[in-house]
Formats: C-alpha cells, sequence, structure tokens
C-alpha cells in the first residue's frame, strides 16, 4: 500500500483525508499540531460564494467543482457519521450599491444560465418584498444565487475526521512536524521515499501533501522550494436579535459591501469580516475599530442589528500565498510526490472538495 501523509487539519486537509480514504491501496496518516479546525477554517463564515462569482477559468471549475460535490458530501457525511452538519439551502443576496454597474451582472447571468446555474436580477421592490429587514437608500437591487450555500465548518471538519477515522484514516493531534528530508537515490530522482521528523518520532512516507496553511512556508523550505504565505487576519462578530430578520421560512445569507450577514440559529446571526494585513515586520494584530466598522456597515444595511447583543467575536488568519495566485494546488517543484493544497486565503471552506479531489486524482495517476 502506498503511504500517504497529509500535513494539517483544518478543513482543506480534513477533505483530502476523506477523499483519499475513498481511495483504495492507501495507507493514510493526518498530522495536526493542535486539533482539526482550530485556525483559519475555525474562524471562517462558511459562506459559499461559488455561482455568484465572477471568476473565470481554472478558478470557476474549482468553484463548480466544489459545489456540485458538496450537494452528495453534506448527506453522505450526515449518514455515516450520524452527525447533523448545518447546511443553509436558501442562498446568497448580494445586493447592488448606488453606482453599481448591473451591465456585468446580466452578462453573468446569461453565462451561468449557459453552465447549467440560476442566478436573478432583484429590483428593489424585489428585495424588500423577499427580505423586508433590508432598508437602505444605498440598495439599488440584489443578486439572487439559490444554489450556492453556507455551512458551518467546523461541524464539517469534525464530520470529514470522523468519517476518514471509520474508513481506517489515522489522525495524530498533537504532533509538530519539525523536519522533512526526501531520500536521494541514485540517479537523482527526488520523488522516492520521504522522513517526516515530528515531535513525537520519525515516520517514512510515499506521499506528502502539504495542507498546514500558514504552517506550510517551513515545511515547504525544509524541501528547498519554500512557498512563501503571509497571514490576512479576519474578525467576526455573533449577534443575537429580540426577533429573526425577516421571514423565518426564508433565511438566505445577505452579503454587501464584502461584508456577511450569515443565519445560524433561530435569532442568531454572524457578521464579518475584516480583512487585515501584516506589517512589514510581517506581524498582524486585531483592530477593534476595524470590526466595528464592519458591525457598523451591517448595520446600515439591516437596522434591526443596531439592537442585536454581541455573544462573542473571534478571529482567525487566512493564509494567503505571496507572489501568486491562491490557491497553491500541485505538486512541489522538483518532488513528483509533495504535494501542495494550502493558501487558499478566504475561500478555503468553498474550494475544499475541489482541492481534494484534485490531490486524489494526481495521488491516483502518480501511482498507477
Amino acid at each position: 500500500m502506498s503511504r500517504v501523509a497529509v500535513i494539517g487539519c483544518g478543513i482543506v486537509g480534513a477533505a483530502i483525508a476523506y477523499e483519499l480514504s475513498l481511495v483504495g491501496g492507501l495507507e493514510v496518516t493526518v498530522l495536526e499540531r493542535q486539533l482539526p479546525a482550530q485556525e483559519s477554517t475555525g474562524a471562517a463564515l462558511g459562506v459559499l460564494m461559488g455561482v455568484i462569482s465572477k471568476k473565470k477559468g481554472r478558478a470557476w471549475q474549482l468553484r463548480q467543482t466544489s459545489m456540485q460535490r458538496y450537494e452528495t458530501l453534506i448527506p453522505e457525511l450526515e449518514a455515516r457519521t450520524g452527525c447533523r452538519i448545518p447546511f443553509n439551502r436558501r442562498g446568497i443576496v448580494m445586493l447592488c450599491l448606488v453606482r453599481e454597474d448591473l451591465a456585468c451582472w446580466k452578462e453573468l447571468v446569461k453565462t451561468r444560465q449557459s453552465q447549467g446555474w440560476r442566478l436573478d436580477i432583484w429590483d428593489t421592490a424585489q428585495v424588500q418584498s423577499h427580505c423586508p429587514q433590508l432598508d437602505s437608500d444605498k440598495i439599488v437591487g440584489a443578486i439572487y444565487s439559490p444554489q450556492d450555500r453556507q455551512l458551518d465548518p467546523k461541524a464539517l471538519t469534525q464530520a470529514l475526521v470522523t468519517a476518514a477515522q471509520g474508513n481506517a484514516v489515522t489522525f495524530r493531534f498533537g504532533v509538530a512536524v519539525e523536519g522533512v528530508k526526501s531520500e536521494v537515490p541514485q540517479g537523482g530522482d527526488r520523488s522516492v521515499s520521504i522522513q517526516l521528523y515530528t515531535n513525537v518520532g520519525q515516520l517514512e512516507v510515499d506521499w506528502l501533501v502539504v495542507a498546514a496553511g500558514l504552517g506550510s512556508t517551513p515545511i515547504t523550505a525544509a524541501l528547498e522550494q519554500a512557498i512563501t504565505i503571509r497571514p490576512v487576519l479576519g474578525q467576526a462578530l455573533h449577534l443575537r436579535v429580540d426577533r429573526p430578520l425577516g421571514y423565518p421560512d426564508f433565511q438566505p445569507v445577505i452579503t454587501g459591501n464584502d461584508v456577511h450577514i450569515v443565519p445560524v440559529g433561530e435569532r442568531e446571526y454572524w457578521v464579518g469580516a475584516t480583512v487585515e494585513f501584516p506589517d512589514q515586520a510581517g506581524e498582524v494584530v486585531a483592530q477593534a475599530e476595524l470590526l466595528e466598522k464592519v458591525r457598523q456597515e451591517a448595520i446600515a444595511f439591516c437596522p434591526a442589528l443596531a439592537e442585536a447583543t454581541i455573544l462573542r467575536t473571534w478571529s482567525g488568519k487566512r493564509p494567503r500565498p505571496e507572489g501568486r495566485p491562491a490557491p497553491v494546488i500541485g505538486q512541489l517543484p522538483g518532488y513528483s510526490n509533495v504535494l501542495l493544497a494550502t493558501g487558499h486565503y478566504r475561500n478555503g471552506v468553498l474550494l475544499a472538495p475541489a482541492t481534494a479531489q484534485a490531490i486524489c486524482d494526481a495521488i491516483a495517476s502518480g501511482s498507477s
């Protein structure tokens, strides 16, 4: 059996582990220095902006693959684990603001329709009819994407871990990878076996998948092919209101000016998130005033949030590749058996299924 190690157990690493567990002939081990979904995954809002995205080419194909897989993955995991995964199927309402050009949206509606997806353009009357909680003179319309989704990233990650464990994947939490070495045989082929040095001992594998987010840089540097990934911090709020916003049977995600209002319970909502870049020293510290700016932006669209109780706030660091597009998926240069699945920036939850499929395909083709 081919031995595969996956470094990192955020949602991307967990999705890879689960999909690999469905492939025969693999012995899969996941190494994670913490518990699952403790870093960027644990801070994500789980908004899957796939169909409504204006991305083209590879970026769109990754989104489409993920959106299609999510429709089967969620019920599949719930059946395997007996755990409920909060999965909002009410879609996403993206607000169009004053001075925004709606022509590009009309073109996107046609494009998505030709690809088998639906988008609707709402005027102000339709916005008010569907979402009476919205009230702003800035809103001139909206794009409604009924096939986009939102989910709980932590619940999904745990379900992926549980299902993968049921398929004989080994998870080793509290294990930090401190060094990596590739055995180089005569002839110079750098793709034979890989030694991992951890705080609890050594592990030899045939395939290495680096899904460690911000931790990917030192691992790739140890293999002399450093992939630089920087942190971009995001903050969000968990709010409770006295009564549900809008209609109880229609609770979509609402997004405007890059601020999301995410229903997560009968009267509870997540609101976020900030985008805070590191300073010249590479440090990034949460700024309270930026989180308050996000809250005020949400209130500007949805005035009822002004009276909401703040239950908690949180933050997390998103992994953003430096000098190259996000995400980084594929072979590490010089190593046919070291695969990268990292640097997803703000789209780790959205692109986890497509990333997992790409890694499975690479290992399958490399093992044949």
